[in-house]
């Protein structure tokens, strides 16, 4: 579909796969909705493109990555690379704070940082949409059972104390809601996983989320425990 307002973005992208692999393309576009809804009644199909090899029929976009060979997602699969990549992330900013601060990209503050920065940004996910994330949340967390706004307030709190970790201000604040807020969440996700056997999907990147509940969620509550404890005991030691 090649309209005024609108161009079909899995059309560019079957056309960009089809070139790299090297097939010489006669790309027909459809230019309005007329065109394209008697298109779709001649082939039987019910989405645009299609893409026809030698003359036979392959199918939309996903379809010709599976003639190619190439991984399809499917709708709803387990996937845990928005962790993978957020951490990434997270771990590189860290590096490159502690390097601006102080030139030495390897420090006891670039590992401060680095729990802070995925603090920070697994907030934000899950502040995307507070509503989705706190009805994912409510189906295993212990507080929240109990007490409903809790399932909105964590992100915040969350957020907050990673923002002041970073800081390097407000321990009296933020030691106490990360110490509070990662034991409940482990002991949760210890309790659904471990305990219940439950297979649930965990909204620790947010309400959306395909992550399933276990270690990442676990792995995220204990380094808020830890980041808690480490500068809890920095303050001790001055």
């Amino acid at each position: 579909m090649v309209m005024d307002k609108h161009i079909c973005p899995f059309g560019l992208k079957s056309l960009d796969l089809l070139k790299r692999k090297g097939y010489a393309v006669e790309d027909h576009h459809l230019t309005s909705k007329e065109a394209t809804e008697a298109f779709k009644r001649e082939h039987a199909v019910d989405t645009t493109p299609q893409t026809f090899i030698d003359g036979r029929r392959i199918g939309g976009y996903d379809d010709v990555r599976r003639y190619f060979g190439k991984r399809v997602a499917e709708p709803g699969a387990v996937s845990y690379q928005p962790v993978i990549v957020l951490f990434a992330i997270s771990a590189l900013m860290a590096l490159a704070a502690a390097w601006v601060a102080s030139g030495d990209a390897l420090s006891a503050r670039t590992f401060e940082w680095f729990i802070a920065f995925s603090m920070c940004a697994l907030a934000m996910q899950k502040l995307r949409d507070v509503e989705a994330f706190s009805t994912m949340f409510l189906g295993y967390d212990l507080l929240a059972r109990r007490w409903v706004p809790y399932a909105r307030l964590y992100p915040f709190g969350e957020a907050l104390a990673g923002v002041l970790m970073i800081a390097g201000i407000g321990a009296w604040i933020a030691i106490p809601i990360a110490t509070v807020i990662g034991s409940i969440g482990a002991a949760s996700v210890f309790y659904a996983v471990y305990i219940q056997r439950r297979e649930l999907r965990c909204a620790c990147v947010g309400g959306d989320s395909n992550v399933p509940l276990g270690f990442v969620s676990l792995t995220e509550n204990l380094m808020m425990i830890i980041a808690a404890a480490w500068w809890g005991m920095r303050l001790l030691h001055r």
